[in-house]
């Protein structure tokens, strides 16, 4: 069966998905601001958790339509045939959010949706109880400019969770946009990659993973795995397919840095668990003793903070970042970072320019090549 399908991500990464989207033979690809529509089966669905890389999730697009009143956003929720996806005991949360909208109340809107759901499921089941005592299945909506959009979540915990990182430092970056990152700065199976402020290592072990084309998804679960419409031989063969595409011994090198003992050997940990330990090193140092290799391509997100002595210090670290590049010139740098003064404090003006977001906070991706 063909669905459509919707993958968020964060803004300014649309066409990294995109890409990825037609490598797993998503069709009928509609780009938007933040999200990708695209159409497919149960393979698909099975393939795009396991191996998209800048998604945030994959769902199901069950019903769009307008929804001023109650009463509309009700019948628009009944009209959809539930007894295709949903059985009998399915356990049935709902989440979303308005924006700009008539219908402004988020709690409401998630009343009305169950409501609509279990009294349609009564009548298509012929039942009058609903018990919900068995698998979760995850409804999602989003109501924008009085259109909701109604889906059935098809991963469960959001795909920046690879299942490598447990711990990390502070200000993480996120899984999904280090991907990003990754793409854009066009790594290879044969690069040389560096960070001088690695903290958690999540830019590199990133890297490893593109560079070893080991599938972000290959180790987690999803909660569509437990959907009764999605055959579980899918998922065993689309792991099985991921394995067997890992390349082995390639000649990627990843070196990270970082003057944090402890946020170090979190980033050795979590190389470890993501299987890119044989590629992946990393060392105590200062950004003042960083001596950058010609060959490589220097990928970080220096710290950035909000108070003055921590933006008294970033300035400080950018600076620093800068000649040492000048010293030991490199293929292509990428800096993301928050702090819209960057290209000042480095005194250098970017080739390219990106706008990108790490969870809700706009940054901006440097690009120096």
């Amino acid at each position: 069966m063909k669905y459509t399908l919707v993958a968020p991500c964060s803004f300014g990464a649309e066409s990294v998905l995109n890409y990825e989207i037609k490598k797993i033979g998503g069709e009928n690809i509609q780009v938007n601001d933040g999200r990708i529509i695209f159409t497919g089966d149960e393979r698909t669905i099975a393939s795009a958790n396991i191996n998209l890389r800048s998604a945030e999730r994959v769902m199901i697009l069950l019903k769009e339509f307008k929804a001023k009143t109650f009463d509309q956003l009700f019948d628009g929720v009944s009209s959809i045939n539930w007894e295709s996806y949903l059985p009998v005991d399915a356990q049935i949360p709902v989440k979303g959010y308005s924006l700009n909208s008539t219908l402004t109340s988020v709690p409401a809107c998630q009343s009305i949706i169950k409501k609509a759901i279990i009294e349609k499921m009564r009548k298509q089941y012929k039942t009058s109880i609903i018990s919900e005592t068995g698998n979760v299945y995850k409804i999602r909506f989003s109501l924008r400019k009085d259109v909701i959009s109604i889906m059935l979540d098809t991963s469960g915990d959001g795909l920046h969770k690879r299942g490598y990182r447990r711990l990390s430092g502070e200000a993480p970056i996120k899984e999904t946009l280090a991907a990003t990152i990754i793409d854009l700065a066009r790594i290879r199976d044969y690069s040389i990659v560096q960070d001088p402020f690695c903290g958690s290592g999540t830019l590199l072990i990133e890297a490893a993973q593109k560079a070893l084309n080991i599938a972000p998804g290959i180790k987690r679960k999803f909660i569509s795995e437990n959907y009764k419409f999605i055959p579980k031989e899918i998922w065993e063969e689309e792991r099985e397919k991921a394995k067997s595409a890992i390349k082995k011994d390639v000649e990627f090198k990843a070196y990270g840095f970082d003057i944090d003992p402890l946020v170090l050997e979190v980033a050795k940990k979590n190389a470890a668990k993501a299987g890119v330990s044989k590629y992946v090193s990393f060392f105590e140092a200062d950004i003042k003793s960083f001596s950058p290799s010609q060959e490589s391509i220097i990928i970080t997100n220096p710290p950035y903070g909000e108070r003055l002595g921590e933006l008294e210090d970033a300035v400080k670290l950018e600076k620093t970042l800068s000649k040492k590049l000048e010293q030991n010139p490199v293929k292509g740098t990428y800096v993301i970072t928050a702090d819209s003064e960057f290209e000042t404090n480095f005194g250098k003006k970017a080739s390219k320019r990106r706008k990108l977001y790490n969870g809700m906070i706009p940054c901006q991706l440097y690009m120096y090549y």
